[in-house]
This record gives structure tokens, sequence and C-alpha cells, in this order.
């Protein structure tokens, strides 16, 4: 992130530019001094008592970036001017939206570019496939989401990148079939198969949990001491701050206040202020509701964007389109990487209107499936260009028709139950014969009926796909997925 901004950033910067020939790594990384604090196997001594002032977090703009890093929750307000605040909050997002449409209602311009290049995904986790909650262990993704992610990397090279450590969103994420970043970048793991540059000096050979072969690149290996020692002090001068949360996410810690009473946010900020005070190699960013203790490297989501697409072997080619979805400000040097050269698109997950680097937008994954019905129209899209396709609304009195000569029909049917809050997708296709061909059911953790439907018809296409059907009929009783898969105007509510 661009420190010397005229916002007045209030993250420690790094000195030194990124590189612009390549991912060398090398020493050079380090932009400050080498000298600094050594490392201890002790807690630092800093007293728990409260600090006499607190002008310093007030005069560097922690404070205020502490109390902007998140928005606040909507509430339904009861009073009769309610209906106002909710319409000025929606002007406003409708204003905004006209620099960063929505990604779904722009699928047909990001379709048109992805023609005949390969995709690669990156996603976010917390706040893009999970919702933001009050505690971070319990940020889980919904099925649906983990059906769709795992839909995606059928098809195109997924990747996690999350300021988490490697290790937890990996848990949480639960795919075997996904590369992993963890420590914002700073953690990579991916096949030993994927062969690096050999300028890389951090990616070394390594065994996963199940004995398998990997890389490992992790250029923020020497700080490991460093950053374990802050975390210790980091729990132990918080223990008297109800609702304060500390976490070691391996080449990074965080300190998360979203529990914590606001009253006292600036002894947090003054606390972690005084600390780093003894740490010159180390620097603080900002996340929602969350302070990070990161090493001063040059090195950030967009570098391991970077890094991941060369690993890859995609460095530099014009038949490659990367596509990040990312909701929080570390994942603005993911969309910042994208933007520049036109390089692929960049997809914020927001609620409110703001700044960012990326192209597109969405709504928050708390407001519904947005980010779900995304990912598994890319998928559906994208199977739509390998074939001839008509999607339409199935009308009663024509479903069961055969389809022209030389075609296929699909006809999908999602259910959904709201007593067990399950659903079904399934479908049949026949040929010009009015002939069974292939039917397929599966059942399902999700809770929505357009995302039943769009499992579905994503299903029936994998089926014609592997056959070499070329012309396909799809009739769906839903609307609202053949205007997600044609590009027709909808609104979001109606997802």
């Amino acid at each position: 992130m661009d420190i010397n901004s005229t916002n007045g950033s209030p993250v420690v910067a790094d000195s030194s530019p990124t590189a612009k020939s390549g991912l060398r790594i090398y020493s050079s990384l380090l932009p400050y001094s080498q000298s600094g604090s050594s490392f201890s196997t002790g807690v630092l001594a800093v007293p728990r008592k409260k600090p006499a002032k607190l002008d310093d977090v007030c005069s560097n703009g922690w404070l205020d970036a502490m109390i902007s890093s998140s928005p606040p929750r909507k509430k339904i307000l009861k009073d009769f001017n309610s209906f106002d605040v909710v319409l000025d909050d929606e002007i406003a997002y409708q204003s905004w939206m006209i620099r960063y449409p929505s990604a779904l209602k722009s699928f047909q311009l990001i379709m048109d570019r992805a023609r005949n290049k390969k995709l690669v995904i990156f996603l976010d986790y917390d706040g893009t496939l999970s919702p933001i909650v009050d505690d971070p262990d319990r940020a889980f993704m919904s099925n649906e989401m983990r059906s769709a992610v795992r839909n995606a990397a059928e098809y195109f090279p997924t990747a996690i990148i999350s300021g988490r450590s490697r290790d937890k969103v990996c848990d949480l994420v639960g795919l075997k079939e996904l590369y992993y970043a963890g420590s914002h970048g700073m953690d990579i793991m991916f096949p030993a198969k994927d062969m690096v540059s050999g300028n890389h000096l951090d990616c070394v050979f390594s065994t996963d949990l199940e004995g398998k072969e990997v890389n490992l690149f992790q250029p923020a290996n020497e700080f490991l001491p460093m950053i374990n020692e802050i975390f210790r002090t980091l729990v132990e001068i918080t223990k008297g701050i109800k609702g304060a949360k500390v976490e070691n996410h391996k080449f990074c810690a965080s300190l998360h206040y979203r529990n914590v009473d606001e009253n006292k946010w600036p002894l947090i900020a003054q606390y972690v202020h005084d600390i780093l005070k003894d740490y010159p190699r180390l620097r603080l960013t900002h996340g929602r509701k969350v302070l990070e203790v990161r090493p001063v490297i040059d090195w950030d989501k967009g570098r391991a964007v970077e890094f991941l697409l060369e690993s890859l072997g995609f460095s530099n080619h014009d038949d490659v389109l990367p596509i990040y979805i990312g909701d929080d400000t570390t994942d603005e040097d993911a969309f910042k990487v994208l933007r520049k050269e036109n390089r692929g698109y960049g997809i914020l997950v927001s609620t409110v209107p703001k700044e960012s680097n990326a192209f597109f937008s969405l709504r928050d994954t708390s407001e519904g499936a947005a980010s779900c019905s995304m990912i598994l129209c890319v998928v559906i899209r994208c199977l739509k260009i390998l074939c001839f396709l008509v999607c339409r609304t199935g009308k009663p009195e024509t479903s069961w028709n055969s389809p022209p000569k030389g075609w296929v029909k699909l006809n999908t049917d999602g259910s959904f139950w709201s007593t067990t809050n399950r659903a079904t997708a399934g479908g049949l296709l026949r040929n010009d014969m009015g002939h069974w061909l292939w039917g397929f059911s599966r059942n399902l953790g999700q809770n929505s009926i357009t995302l039943a439907e769009l499992t579905g018809i994503r299903d029936g296409l994998n089926i014609a796909w592997e056959h070499r059907v070329e012309k396909i009929i799809i009739e769906s009783d839903s609307e609202v997925a053949i205007k997600l898969i044609n590009c027709a105007e909808f609104t979001l509510w109606e997802v």
C-alpha cells in the first residue's frame, strides 16, 4: 500500500519500492537496517498499566484508522426516519457502483475477455468466502460456498490468499485441490510439480501431512522468533482488556479489537505503538477491526499473486486472465497488481462505498450468496464457451418437448425444503428423439434455490461436455439462474 498518499496512511511503510525486475528474493527485501531488537526467549517488558498519555496514536493517525477500519453493522431502525437512512445509503452505494460495477452484471464483459484464455482464481477468506464474525475462530464458510470453490478448482487453478496462518485457513476451507498462501502471502505451499525460478532462494522442498512432496515459499522465515516474541507480549499486555483477542499467524501477529469497548481502543493502540518502538524491522497494518504486526519486507498479497502466476508458468502470458476476489485493505495490493497493464480483474466485496484498485464489486457475503453465485457462474459461462448453448426459462407446456434436430436438451430442477434447510439439484439430458441420455441428482447443503439450480446446470453441462455435446438447450424454472447465465438484468436481492 502506498504510505505516502495524501490521505496520510496510518500504516508504517516499506521504504523501498517493489522491484520491477522479476521476483528475486535477496536480503534487499529488508529495506531497513539489519540492526534492531535482537531475538529473545522472554516477553518484552512493557508495563501493563495504562500509559501516561495517548498522544502518539492520535497524532500518527492510528486511532482514526482503527475507527474507520470496519464499517458499523447495519441496524434496523425503528423510527419513522429509518427509510430515509436506508434510501440514502442505497443511493450512495449505487452511485459508487458506477465506478465499480457489479461483477455479476458485468459477466458478459469478463467472459468476453476470458474467451480463449486460462482463468486463474485468487480468493481472500475472511469477508469473502466467510462472513466477518465476532469470533475469528468461528468464521466458517458455508457448504454451498465450499462447493462453489471446489467447482472452480476443477476447471481453473484456484488459490486462497489469507492473512491467517496457512495451516489455519487450510483447515477452514478443507479442500486439498487448492493452492494456499497464509500470512498475507508470506507462507505459500504448492505442489512440487510446479517449478519456480532459481532466483527464489526462500523456496524449499518439503512434505505435507499426507507425505506428498510440496514446495514451500517463506520469504520472512528469519522473522519467526521475532513474531513469536511479539505474540507472547501482546497476549500478556492485553490480559486485562475484555474482548481483546491475539492470534499468531506464523509470520504476522494479529490483535482483534472488534469485541473491545471503543473507549479502550486508544489504550490498545498505545500499547502496540510502545511495543513496536523496540522493533524497527516490524510494521503495523490495519484490517477490519484488527491490528496486524508484520515484518518489514517487500512482500504482500500482490507479490504473492505474481509469485503464484510465475510458479504456475503463467507469468507474462497474454492468454491468462487472473481474477482476484477480496474485501480487505490488504487485498488492494493484489488488485493493484492486476490493474497494472490491465493484467486481470480485481473484485471488491463490500457493502459500503470505498476507494479501491478493483475493477468490479460484489456485496458482502452476509447479504446473500453473491460471491458463491459468481464463482458458479464463472464455471458455467466458461463451459458455455465450449459449446453452443441456449438458456431459457422452462414452461410447463414445453419443458418436456424434444429439442431440435442435432441438439440435446437439459432440464434441471433445484428443490429446497425449509424444514430441513436442505436442497437437491438434479436434471435430465435428452436427445432430439426424446430419448433419455443421462440423468443426475444429488443432495446439497445449500439454502438457496438459485444456487441449487446453478449447481444442477453446472452438473448437467459437465456431463454434456464429457460426452462432447456441442449444441445444448438448457431449461430451468429459475428465472434468476437463467438471468445470471445470460447476463440479463436482475437485482442482487434476487440471488
